[in-house]
């Protein structure tokens, strides 16, 4: 079993047992957890952030009609099947936010999006693991307010990994 085979496990756990899980305790009776893309090494990027020199406040529309601000921080660039993708990268008090949608929003993957939280991997650089790209607690539980994808980091190509689209019967008991 890998690390991130483990880390799914202790996930799964997490929803299913815990009070705190952002699903409904309905939801946590029939929980079979989450579905998840194969693990894609190449989607596990190590990239310079190209810093943007005026760090803007952007204001982010949230699932529930809320906004949020965050530090519009910088950029990154990276192929995906030979597609030069461009994403931004955020910041909030807790540290840097990817918000992103894919080509499979909708179908494969959250319709509203996924997202990561890069780690700085040494000056200028950060650690961008789609493999552990989430879904925002507003997939499972309407009562949660989450901050929808800007339209700058919504991408034509398709990112297999991470969490998929929520599905089976657990789904069904979010009301």
């Amino acid at each position: 079993m890998t690390q991130l085979d483990d880390f799914r496990k202790m996930k799964d756990e997490y929803f299913k047992q815990e009070l705190e899980s952002p699903l409904t305790p309905e939801q946590r009776e029939v929980f079979t957890g989450l579905e998840y893309f194969p693990e894609n090494p190449d989607l596990r990027l190590e990239l310079p952030i190209e810093e943007y020199p005026a760090k803007e406040i952007t204001q982010m529309q949230t699932s529930t009609g809320d906004i949020q601000e965050h530090i519009r921080f910088g950029r990154i660039r990276f192929f995906v099947e030979e597609q030069e993708v461009t994403l931004t990268i955020y910041k909030d008090p807790h540290g840097y936010f990817l918000p992103f949608a894919d080509s499979l929003a909708g179908v494969e993957t959250y319709g509203a999006g996924r997202y990561l939280e890069p780690e700085p991997s040494g000056k200028n650089r950060v650690l961008v693991d789609f493999n552990l790209a989430y879904n925002p607690y507003c997939a499972y539980n309407d009562l949660y307010s989450c901050p929808l994808t800007p339209f700058e980091n919504r991408l034509k190509v398709p990112i297999r990994a991470g969490e998929k689209l929520p599905s089976g019967d657990w789904v069904s008991h979010a009301e």
